[in-house]
């Protein structure tokens, strides 16, 4: 898909699902992911189709986060369809151990680049559990702005967007 100062990012495929289980199957890692009602073998199982579905559909959706230096792989991020809104979301999910790094920023950055110049989309929204201040700060950070609370994924999540002109004013 693409690179970044120090991530490959690329395409997940269905050998990848044993390891994306494993990513995500830890409290730390599930509780701001809807839990492990939604973050479990049989929902992660259930989910890969559409992972996959938007890759072949938009030319983009959930990759694989690897270290360009080491090539370990190190969480996931992309950019998907939001439910039945419509619109395009970033998202982006990593190990604990490489929180508080910059590679939620510096993969988020990434796929809005690749959004807005590449895939020549308008606009990205971002959403996350109100108390995942690491994320929504990530999504303040890229110039996302703050547009309310909205019920997606089954729970109440802070709502951000960002339009291209905007994006590409700031980070030009």
């Amino acid at each position: 898909m693409f690179e970044t100062e120090r991530l490959v990012i690329k395409k997940l495929t269905p050998e990848d699902l044993p390891w994306l289980i494993e990513l995500r199957v830890p409290d730390a890692v599930n509780r701001y992911m809807g839990g492990r009602e939604m973050q479990n073998a049989e929902a992660i199982t259930a989910r890969m189709p559409f992972y996959l579905e938007c890759h072949e559909k938009y030319g983009f959706g959930f990759s694989i986060m690897s270290l360009k230096s080491t090539c370990e792989q190190i969480g996931t991020s992309g950019l998907q369809p939001l439910g039945d809104t419509g619109e395009i979301e970033v998202g982006y999910n990593l190990a604990e151990r490489y929180w508080r790094q910059g590679y939620g920023y510096e993969c988020a950055m990434g796929w809005l680049r690749y959004g807005f110049e590449v895939a020549g989309l308008d606009r990205i929204v971002a959403v996350a559990h109100p108390d995942n201040t690491g994320s929504w700060r990530i999504m303040e950070k890229c110039g996302m702005q703050y547009q309310g609370d909205q019920i997606h994924y089954g729970m109440n999540c802070v709502f951000y967007s960002i339009d291209r002109d905007v994006f590409l004013r700031l980070h030009a």
